[in-house]
């Protein structure tokens, strides 16, 4: 059996051989009967495999919007079996703009599933292209209302042990845009469920810099 670190490889490229899953000091550890250290990059051509040369033999391409699609869609199985998908948001002259969908969009590790992956299959294919950034879609407006749209997503569970949870303030700040929250009860000394929080309004307002605060 083989084991090897998720974050060695990116978790994507890994689900289908995996026989299961062990979380440890040094992170998740996915178990595997299926492959072997030897044969793990010639079962799966990813475009995280620094010593691929699958992308050398491919003729090089200009930098067109069916191009760049063409090469996604070779990469793209990748990102659906974990959850994930990507959409062309832009080409404005040799920066490509993507938009992570699913669970790549809202994942800790988009960045480098962009960078790492996305970015470097398209320029082994596209020289022309210099970067690959991330598109963030549009979010709702933010303001009371839509912050209690989340809110009211929590509310049922901190009742259970006598807690409330209001929004006190809003800052709509183009470079630091920030939403203070009042939290009473026991949860209120909870880290894990403030967390938990956080990344509901985060994921809702999909609004990059969004900062928020607890009210002491």
């Amino acid at each position: 059996m083989m084991k090897f670190i998720c974050c060695t490889i990116p978790c994507f490229l890994l689900l289908p051989f995996a026989d299961g899953f062990t979380i440890g000091n040094n992170g998740l550890t996915v178990s595997s009967r299926r492959i072997n250290s030897s044969n793990l990059y010639e079962t799966v051509v990813s475009p995280f495999d620094e010593d691929s040369t699958a992308t050398t033999e491919k003729p090089m391409l200009d930098l067109t919007w069916d191009n760049v699609e063409e090469i996604l869609e070779e990469m793209r199985p990748y990102l659906i079996q974990d959850g994930g998908n990507v959409a062309i948001s832009d080409i404005d002259g040799p920066v490509v703009k993507l938009e992570l969908q699913g669970a790549c969009g809202t994942c800790p590790s988009s960045t480098q599933t962009l960078k790492m992956g996305l970015e470097r299959g398209l320029k082994e294919r596209i020289p022309e292209i210099q970067e690959v950034i991330q598109s963030m879609p549009e979010g709702p407006d933010l303001c009371d209302e839509q912050v209690d749209v989340v809110l009211e997503g929590v509310r049922p569970f901190l009742s259970v042990a006598g807690g409330t949870i209001e929004c006190t303030s809003i800052i709509e700040d183009s470079l630091q845009p920030s939403i203070t929250l009042n939290m009473e009860g026991s949860s209120a000394s909870l880290n894990s469920v403030k967390l938990e929080i956080v990344q509901r309004l985060q994921r809702h307002f999909m609004m990059s810099g969004l900062k928020v605060e607890w009210q002491a």
